[in-house]
Order: C-alpha cells, then structure tokens, then sequence
C-alpha cells in the first residue's frame, strides 16, 4: 500500500493508526536484531502519537510511519548521531523537521544506523559501541552510507513508512542506490537544518528516503519552508515548473563498471528516455579534493565541541582539560573520525589555510558555475550514482582511505553546488539494485519527480 492510500484511510477511519504502529515496532524490532538498522526505537512516543491519531486523524500525513537519521534530534529520544561520544544524549528538544511532521500528523518510531556523524560511503563507520547494517538484498553486503539504516529499513518494511535523512556528500544517494528505493537529496536551505547535529554545516542537508519518487513528494511538501531558526534557511519555495525538454548524462560519470554503465544505458533506451553526453571537465577533476577539503575542515571544527562535559559521554574528572578532552575524544571516537579530524585541523591551519580551505572554497564557485552554465542548456542531468553496486563488507575491509573516498566521486559534484538531486533504481546486477542519479538546478524539485516516476524500476 501506497503511503497516500494509507494516509487517506487513517483519515477515514478505516485503518487504526495504534495497530500499524505495534505492527511496524514490532517489525522493526525483530528485522534490528539481523539486520541493525536501528540505533534507539521511540516506542513511548510512537503510541502517544499514533493513540492521538486514533481519536481524531488530523494532517496531510495522519498516522504514517516515519524512522529518522540518528543525526536528526528528536525530544526525549536518544540522539548520537552514531557516535559513542553522544551516547545517553536525549535533547530537550525537536529539530524544526520533526516538528513539521508531527503537526501533520506523522509518527516517529526511531533513530536509524548511521556513519559516525555522516564519516563514511559505506555505513561501516559506525560507533565503537555498534555494528554495521547489513543490506536487505545480501547481508554479505553493506547498505551504504552514511544513512544506511534509513535505506536499509525503507527497503525491507512491508508497512507504509518513510525515512528523514541526511547528506552531506552523498549519504542519501549512496545507500539509496545501493538499498534499491528512492532518496531526495534536496536544495541546500530548502529543509530547515535546526536540530541537525552537523558534519558540515555549509553542506549538510535534510532529506528524503522512500520505496518510490511518488512516495517523496508530499513528505517533502510538508518538511520545507523558511525557518527564522536556520540562518541558512531559504525563504524562495519550489518552482511550480514540472516541464522537462531536455537532458544530459554527464560524459565524465560513464568511466565505471562496464555492466553497470551498459545496465543504465539499456534501461534509459527502454524507458524511451532521450539525452545528448555533456562534459563537466572541472567538476570530474576537482570535486573530490575540493569536498573533502572543506567538508573535513568543517568537521573539525563542529566536533571541537564534544569533550564529554556538556552532553553525552562522561567520566569521573581528572587532571586538567586539555587531559580529561583528549581523554574522551580517544576513547569515544572511532578511527575515522579521527582521521577527519587531523586532516581537517591541518587544512584550517595557520599557514595552509590559504594553500587548502581558502583555494578549496574558491574551486567550489568554479563548480558551481560550471553546474549552472549546463543549467542554461537542459534542465536535467544523470549519472550512475555510484560506480559500483553494494561491495561485501570483506571487499570494504580491504580498501585504503583514499579508495573509500574515491566512491564518493559522483556523488560531491551536486552536494558540492548545493543542487537538489535525486536517487532512483534503475536496474539490477547480480540481483543487486543500480541506482541513477537525476540532478536539477536549485529549487527544480518538480522536475526530478517528472523524470524519477517514468525511470524508477521498482
């Protein structure tokens, strides 16, 4: 069934909201102990809003499921971000997205498996204290990331439900593509990023998982908008234009696996969908150094905040600060983040500022001119969203740092430009979904969906 349909008999009183609710708790309770897509359950909250949708169904999402990225906070439910260091920490407060979608009357069930604070293409960054998530199709295989336990979940449910989740460089397409659903990776400052618990604040964005494009809109509708909370947050809505002429596949993203290119090529021919090659020549070359550069320095200066006296993990005071912080940090903080936060320390340095962050952000305008100058001539462009389909976890064990980051490689591109993109299956390899990447120009929403509803292989 359907999300819409569902919404629509809560509303009339032929479906008990309470009993879906039990149901999908149940559901995801006993796939958690397999498959670890979740980190916390909010089953006390669940019911409260699923009893209240009972008596009186109220709201253009009336009793819908909805699980929530672990980096999202959520009143009362514990919030980590997947990181040991936020371990036992319950805000005092909802982000502006759960607010929204409470006030229309959907219902939180839980916090999803996550990379730590987004660290990771894979979903296998996880915290010291967990166990990655494992892929619905394959569980040799990973989910990717880093919203792995968004899509993992989203794809294996046989109950109506959508997952709120994030990117920063790709952690809605990767696990999207890699899961087999859909994931809208919107404008940057279209969704409200307060209560975010940010990896990198010029880059992090809200989004949406669902088995279906179709199943993304009215979520989508109902998360948006201006937040005086958000100083990032836009005040211009979605252009009312759905109308596509026409479309490019980005030349530079079809140096891949052989089979997947050919599997994409195919399916487009089948679904009649015409297209000429365009060239992004500085964005192909530049947008992976360039995202990790500012992404990292970011990171490092975000996480500075986490020395376990405020929230989180805490221990017995010893020593002095500078003692008790690299105490916690070392304990509490995976081997990834670690790594994020040297390399991002060392590029905001004084002497490399220049030479790194400061050309980084400069080459970042650079591909966003580029972007907007093919914006002039089509009004979509595709490309693989990633270059392979969902590795095992022992092939993942076996990559370098430098490999882990290079599958990154089509995704930065439109994070980087803050252009809203969208992921949806397009075929199979080896039983394993392939997904493609459909990217527009800011605030072009609309036209993502008219093509994801006519590609999309579910």
């Amino acid at each position: 069934m359907q999300i819409q349909e569902y919404i629509k008999k809560v509303q009339n009183k032929e479906i008990s909201p309470v009993k879906t609710i039990k149901a999908i708790l149940k559901e995801a309770k006993e796939t958690n102990k397999e498959y670890r897509y979740f980190n916390t359950f909010s089953e006390e909250l669940a019911l409260e809003l699923a009893e209240a949708q009972e008596k009186q169904p109220k709201g253009k999402l009336a009793g819908l499921p909805v699980s929530i990225k672990d980096c999202i906070c959520v009143k009362g439910v514990e919030s980590t971000a997947g990181s040991y260091i936020l371990k036992g920490y319950k805000p005092f407060f909802n982000a502006t997205v759960i607010d929204k979608l409470i006030q229309e009357g959907a219902i939180i069930i839980g916090k999803t498996s996550q990379d730590e604070f987004g660290f990771g293409s894979f979903n296998t960054n996880i915290s010291i204290d967990r166990l990655p998530p494992k892929n619905p199709i394959d569980k040799n295989r990973v989910t990717g990331g880093s919203s792995g336990g968004s899509a993992g979940f989203t794809a294996i449910t046989q109950h109506p439900h959508v997952s709120i989740a994030e990117s920063t460089g790709g952690s809605i397409s990767s696990p999207s593509s890699f899961c087999g659903v859909s994931g809208l990776t919107p404008t940057y400052g279209l969704i409200s990023r307060y209560g975010l618990i940010d990896y990198a604040n010029s880059l992090d964005k809200i989004g949406i998982m669902a088995k279906s494009s179709l199943e993304i809109q009215p979520i989508l509708d109902v998360i948006k908008g201006n937040d005086k909370k958000d100083s990032t947050s836009l005040t211009q809505d979605i252009s009312k234009n759905k109308e596509v002429k026409k479309i490019a596949i980005i030349k530079e993203s079809l140096n891949i696996d052989k089979e997947v290119k050919s599997i994409i090529l195919e399916s487009l021919k089948e679904k009649n969908i015409k297209y000429e090659l365009i060239s992004l020549p500085l964005t192909e070359k530049y947008s992976l150094a360039t995202y990790y550069i500012i992404a990292m320095s970011e990171a490092s200066t975000n996480l500075a905040k986490y020395s376990g006296i405020r929230y989180g993990l805490q221990e017995e005071l010893k020593g002095n600060f500078d003692e008790y912080f690299s105490k916690i940090r070392s304990k509490a903080f995976n081997k990834e983040s670690k790594r994020r936060i040297i390399l991002g320390t060392f590029a905001r340095m004084s002497g490399f500022r220049d030479q790194y962050y400061l050309k980084a952000m400069k080459v970042r305008t650079l591909i966003i001119e580029e972007y907007k100058n093919a914006f002039k001539k089509y009004d979509l462009l595709l490309s693989p969203t990633m270059p392979i389909i969902a590795p095992k976890f022992s092939e993942v064990n076996k990559l370098t740092p430098m490999q882990n980051y290079m599958m990154d490689i089509l995704t930065v591109g439109p994070n980087l430009a803050g252009l809203p993109h969208l992921s949806v299956n397009i075929g199979f390899q080896k039983k394993m979904p392939i997904g493609l990447q459909i990217i527009s120009n800011h605030l072009n929403e609309n036209k993502l969906f008219t093509i994801g509803e006519k590609i999309e292989d579910n």
